[in-house]
């Protein structure tokens, strides 16, 4: 019941009835940004956590540097592999065509393939015929 007292008339967003002695705080650092467009803004971190170098400015959008901080190294990237590429380090051009040449024939001759492909349709049609005769 004394709980509901001290929230009696309080809102949500309003100030705290607690009180911030005897509290210790994590150790911070301040880091400066330099915006591209002469912006300069300071952002509060942990002394633990890994600074980026690069933050969006609050302002305008744009992409700023921190101050005194050293641009990262840039790292090699790889290009991504294809389908092809892989493929290509399994087989070589003139396998493919011999296998691709060979599936078409099977594919022609009905052998593989969707089976709708390869339905002869005379049945339906002299089924059809003598269901009507």
């Amino acid at each position: 019941m004394s709980e509901r007292a001290t929230l009696r008339g309080s809102r949500l967003g309003g100030t705290s009835f607690e009180d911030e002695s005897g509290i210790e705080f994590a150790p911070r650092q301040h880091v400066t940004y330099d915006c591209p467009n002469g912006h300069d803004f300071e952002i509060t971190m942990s002394q633990e956590a890994e600074v980026p170098f690069t933050w969006e400015c609050p302002r305008c959008g744009a992409i700023s540097r921190q101050r005194d901080g050293d641009a990262p190294e840039l790292k090699a990237e790889k290009p991504a592999r294809t389908h092809w590429d892989m493929l290509l380090e399994r087989r070589s051009i003139p396998e493919l065509e011999d296998i691709l040449s060979e599936r078409l024939e099977l594919l022609r001759s009905g052998e593989i393939g969707p089976a709708h492909l390869h339905r002869t349709t005379t049945s339906r049609g002299k089924s059809k015929a003598k269901k009507s005769a």
